[in-house]
């Protein structure tokens, strides 16, 4: 069985459900704007009749549904209104995975899930070459979606004429990213760094050879300049005879 009620804060329209299922299909269904019940399949004509027949029933669930469930309703969502009626902006960035593959617009970190995105040019929405995604859940609560453009028809130099749009339930502002090359993260590495890489390594280089051939020319030179122990006994043996 599922049963519960639904409130638009918005417009104050309240909607109750009872639904009865069996082997994961619908077997009774109450209908509270015709206080009756439907039966969608035949086994549950006869169920839907005898209860059709109790209208005290039919009064009580369309008391619970339509009144006391929509009360309890509105005063948990006023208990936790600071968490359940906060507003997040998310991050909005352009990635590509290579040239050839479409430039996915994705927003992560918004709350609530009552968003859309959409791609436009000279601000028209555009529908074709758009692949939409759908919004999923993030582990801190809040949620990310992607729309996706394939580029590959257009120009890159009438790239600026696009814009991905987001707008977020509650907040005046759309959030808007122009389609430029320059913002786009991408997983190919920028080819400006490696001529900067193998520098820095030839100079690490130089430098390590420049020490050790300081270090062994030192070496050397202290070996050319410290006697040998036989000069040294000649030299003492010469102090130590007598003069003539």
């Amino acid at each position: 069985m599922m049963s519960g009620c639904d409130w638009d804060d918005e417009t104050g329209e309240v909607k109750g459900y009872k639904h009865y299922g069996f082997d994961g299909e619908d077997f009774l269904i109450l209908d509270l704007e015709t206080e009756s019940w439907i039966a969608p399949k035949p086994e549950a004509v006869f169920t839907k009749q005898r209860l059709n027949k109790d209208k005290a029933l039919m009064a009580f669930n369309k008391y619970i549904y339509t009144q006391e469930c929509p009360e309890y309703l509105k005063k948990y969502v006023n208990l936790g209104r600071s968490s359940l009626m906060r507003t997040e902006i998310p991050s909005v960035s352009l990635l590509q995975k290579s040239p050839s593959s479409p430039v996915s617009c994705h927003a992560t970190g918004f709350y609530p899930d009552r968003a859309i995105m959409f791609w436009t040019r000279d601000g028209e929405e555009l529908h074709d070459n758009v692949d939409h995604g759908e919004i999923l859940p993030n582990h801190d609560g809040s949620f990310q979606m992607s729309v996706d453009l394939d580029v590959s028809s257009f120009p890159a130099e009438h790239w600026d004429k696009f814009r991905c749009v987001f707008q977020l339930s509650g907040v005046k502002e759309d959030h808007i990213i122009v389609l430029d090359p320059a913002v786009i993260r991408t997983n190919r590495g920028n080819p400006l760094l490696l001529p900067l890489i193998i520098g820095a390594a030839v100079a690490a280089l130089a430098l390590l050879l420049a020490g050790i051939g300081f270090l062994v020319y030192r070496k050397r030179n202290a070996n050319k300049n410290t006697p040998s122990p036989a000069s040294s006994a000649e030299l003492t043996e010469r102090l130590n005879q007598p003069p003539q």
